[in-house]
């Protein structure tokens, strides 16, 4: 299998599955009007990360590709600060949030990277 296959298909899944969690920590959070508006932004960006990275993944072009994961970029630094927000204001310990945490931040390196391996091809090959 073409080890570019297997990334792509390796980082569908973890993103699916940080917007899966995204979505069931949101559902965990206390029933409050600011810790809802929270949830609901953390959600948006999260669940984003996922969608606009197969967007990126069926991209037609170059330029669509690295603008699809510029997005994926902007979506996992802010769901970071969705997170932060929430230990931040109380509404959940760091300590529960530390491995969603640290996932957003890896793919956020992953996608960081990737978009700059980008820069310098010059065409989208499978």
């Amino acid at each position: 299998m073409d080890t570019r296959f297997a990334f792509r298909e390796e980082m569908k899944h973890r993103t699916k599955q940080f917007a899966l969690r995204v979505i069931r920590l949101s559902q965990s959070l206390p029933h409050t009007r600011e810790a809802d508006v929270l949830a609901r932004q953390l959600m948006r960006s999260g669940t984003s990360v996922a969608a606009n990275y197969r967007a990126a993944c069926v991209a037609r072009s170059l330029a669509e590709f690295k603008s699809k994961l510029s997005i994926v970029i902007e979506e996992c630094d802010e769901s970071i600060f969705w997170m932060e927000m929430l230990v931040d204001g109380s509404f959940i310990k760091k300590e529960l949030l530390e491995s969603l945490m640290q996932e957003a931040t890896e793919l956020l390196y992953i996608f960081s990277t990737a978009r700059k391996k980008a820069s310098t091809s010059k065409a989208i090959s499978d």
